[in-house]
């Protein structure tokens, strides 16, 4: 991981930044895995969750004084998209039987490969295995699933929303490295 990384969590002040890490990501480390069309059509499907916000469950990094990318997890049913995306679902999941939610990471194209997924993961499991999960879900891009696998993440299926490919992965949480993490 890169030294130079910092997180804090986000708060409702940072949507623009947020938005404009994530147009950024979206548009430039798709390339390589999908069509023009199908960057436009993940337009749809992604985006900024201002709920993971809410929750305290979202942060943003920073490389230096640059917004590196952001990124977080959700104790709630939705798996993936931004707050315009259909199908979203705001339940409660229960920690003793439902994967938490890895959520809406994006690298800003000029930090991709330097640590800011893997530090988001990171936050991610220890914030969720504080709350009592022992698993996490999260729905991969063409362009995240090489980390995610790296990560421990396996795949569950392959799906598509909109025409864009999709990889629904999870991952048992290492609570032998959680346990004794303070509130």
């Amino acid at each position: 991981m890169c030294k130079e990384l910092a997180a804090r969590l986000a708060v409702e002040a940072d949507a623009p930044v947020l938005r404009a890490v994530m147009e950024a990501a979206i548009a430039e480390n798709l390339k390589p895995f999908l069509t023009p069309d199908l960057i436009a059509a993940s337009h749809a499907i992604m985006g900024l969750d201002t709920t993971l916000i809410s929750d305290r469950t979202y942060w943003i990094i920073h490389g230096g004084a640059a917004v590196a990318g952001c990124g977080g997890w959700s104790r709630r049913a939705t798996i993936y998209g931004g707050d315009h995306s259909a199908g979203r679902n705001a339940a409660l999941l229960d920690p003793a039987v439902d994967a938490a939610r890895v959520r809406a990471m994006y690298t800003h194209p000029s930090w991709v490969r330097r640590g800011v997924g893997r530090l988001i993961l990171r936050l991610s499991e220890e914030a969720a295995a504080r709350e009592g999960f022992s698993r996490l879900e999260l729905v991969a891009t063409l362009s995240g699933e090489p980390l995610y696998r790296a990560y421990g993440f396996t795949e569950l299926e392959r799906l598509e929303d909109g025409g864009v490919p999709l990889v629904r992965m999870a991952k048992t949480i290492a609570t032998e490295f959680f346990a004794d993490l303070p509130e």
